[in-house]
């Protein structure tokens, strides 16, 4: 089935970015953005189900500028601990 949609510019170019940056065509993450629209109303409940959301989702391995989770993880943990007391 094919349907056509005018969108507004401004839509469409944050679309597009969203779609290069996942780098697919603006077409395929489109259909994606569709398909998975009934699975953000039940949202995960447990870290398992988050990580198997992601999986399906293609996003894991997306990062591949960070080398060490943990490093950054902990990174990010001490920078928030931080915050707090000031």
């Amino acid at each position: 089935m094919s349907i056509r949609l005018d969108l507004p510019k401004e839509l469409e170019r944050e679309l597009t970015t969203e779609a290069t940056q996942m780098g697919v065509s603006l077409a395929e993450y489109v259909l994606r953005l569709l398909s998975t629209r009934s699975s953000v109303e039940a949202a995960p409940a447990t870290g398992a189900e988050l990580i198997a959301y992601w999986q399906s989702e293609g996003l894991l391995g997306t990062r591949s500028r960070t080398t060490d989770s943990q490093a950054l993880a902990r990174q990010l943990r001490h920078k928030a601990e931080k915050r707090m007391r000031e």
